[in-house]
């Protein structure tokens, strides 16, 4: 089992699917966890199920304020933040570039990338004083591929990818690690929101034949959390079922 004994790992877009177990994940593993969401009720119900030292602050990553104020309560109830989980997002509208609406791009963006970049520039500077951290971001299969008829949620999250491989690189030589995870087609709240035929026709596309769980990224992001992966950074890695390596869109 990845060990996270003594670390503090803070996980946004944590009252659901993916954030959620890998908060289960982490405290299985001894981490001492911070959840951030929108909804203080599914936090708290999160935080009381998950026990221990859980703490939670409820705000919108889309208003970087409430962030930052999310992620100083966090280091006031659990101390120096040594994994960063940056895993809140959402999917936008699907329609065609041109009927694409400037309210949902800049919706979209500002969930999907800017509050990355505001949560990173936020807690960079203690892991660089401290000389360790992993940040983690949740990219997608759309961090690669240019997906048809979602041009918002592409641009966002091809950003996305192209800011954790950045701040690798800033942040190696502080010790300072910063990946990317892609999931695939998995079971969140998120797949509920596709259209059933493009969700359809995208487990179509799974090579294994089947969509992943939650809890099979949630595996992978707290190895990439712990000093398991302590040689890994600026890496995509794609929780998937093959799709990444064999679809065509």
């Amino acid at each position: 089992m990845t060990d996270l004994s003594g670390k503090h790992v803070v996980i946004t877009g944590a009252s659901t699917g993916i954030g959620r177990a890998t908060a289960t994940r982490c405290v299985a593993a001894g981490a001492r966890v911070t959840l951030i969401a929108r909804r203080a009720d599914l936090l708290e119900q999160a935080a009381r199920e998950l026990g221990g030292s859980t703490a939670f602050a409820a705000a919108d990553v889309a208003d970087k304020a409430a962030l930052k104020a999310a992620l100083d309560h966090a280091v006031a109830a659990n101390g120096p933040i040594d994994g960063l989980f940056l895993n809140a997002g959402i999917g936008g509208m699907f329609a065609p570039v041109e009927d694409y609406g400037d309210e949902a791009f800049d919706a979209v963006l500002a969930v999907n990338l800017k509050s990355v970049f505001w949560a990173i520039q936020h807690a960079l500077p203690a892991m660089k004083e401290r000389g360790q951290g992993a940040i983690l971001v949740t990219g997608s299969l759309a961090s690669e591929r240019g997906l048809p008829m979602n041009a918002g949620y592409v641009a966002s999250k091809h950003a996305v990818l192209g800011l954790s491989r950045a701040v690798a690189n800033e942040a190696a030589e502080a010790g300072v690690r910063c990946n990317c995870i892609l999931p695939g087609l998995i079971e969140t709240p998120m797949l509920d929101g596709l259209p059933p035929e493009a969700a359809s026709q995208m487990a179509r596309a799974v090579p294994q034949g089947r969509t992943g769980s939650s809890d099979e990224v949630a595996q992978v992001a707290a190895f990439l959390l712990s000093d398991a992966a302590s040689h890994v950074t600026a890496q995509a890695l794609a929780v998937d079922g093959g799709m990444l390596g064999t679809m065509r869109v």
